[in-house]
């Protein structure tokens, strides 16, 4: 529960976030950078834990939230504000980009999400459940680049220059790759005890992979 908690918070905020362009010295991102590898680390734990089963249901799960969000936001925008309130400008800013944001977003999380934990899934059966650093980060490395490269296309084009595109895709992968390095020591000390507290360790052995089976070999 409470890893499904933070991982629907974080989706919701990243999506807030990524109206906001940002410069961290040479690079140019987009303020979802902040908190959205979080989600993948969140991933990672509940796939190497509970398996391929469970995450399949998370990411689903995330996702409707995220909908809902995004759903009474639109709706929110487009009711007419108070004759006396002056912030139409302002909260059109952030929730008037939502629809085309969001199905960027949506698709693009959906192919990542379970890029990332198909590939979790398959390097732990392969290696006997060794090695979660490198699963960790290889499996980070595919799903972002996936969900990069489907979003800011769809999200951000011809909002941004097309030039600047392949430089932002880049940058958002080089940069939540390393944000999984960092917290990387983190993250498996959060594995170790959520394995030990509760007592799992999944293999997915003879898993169906089809992402729609969502209450199947959960």
């Amino acid at each position: 529960m409470l890893f499904s908690t933070l991982f629907c918070v974080c989706l919701i905020t990243a999506n807030v976030l990524e109206t906001k362009q940002i410069a961290l010295g040479p690079f140019n991102m987009t303020g979802g950078l902040l908190v959205f590898p979080v989600s993948y680390i969140i991933n990672d734990v509940v796939a190497e834990v509970w398996g391929y089963g469970r995450t399949r249901l998370l990411i689903w799960l995330g996702f409707s939230m995220n909908f809902f969000f995004v759903l009474f936001g639109g709706l929110a925008d487009i009711i007419p504000g108070a004759s006396w309130w002056d912030g139409d400008e302002h909260f059109h800013a952030i929730f008037g980009l939502a629809p085309r944001i969001t199905a960027a977003s949506f698709l693009a999380f959906l192919a990542g999400s379970f890029i990332n934990a198909y590939i979790m899934s398959k390097m732990k059966l392969s290696s006997g459940g060794r090695k979660f650093g490198l699963r960790a980060i290889v499996s980070t490395i595919f799903g972002e680049s996936v969900d990069s490269i489907i979003f800011f296309p769809l999200a951000l084009g011809g909002v941004i220059p097309w030039e600047q595109m392949p430089s932002l895709i880049i940058t958002q992968v080089l940069l939540k790759t390393l944000y999984e390095i960092i917290i990387l020591p983190f993250t498996i000390r959060v594995v170790r005890f959520t394995k030990l507290f509760e007592g799992a360790d999944v293999y997915d052995k003879g898993m169906d992979y089809n992402i729609f089976k969502v209450l199947k070999q959960i």
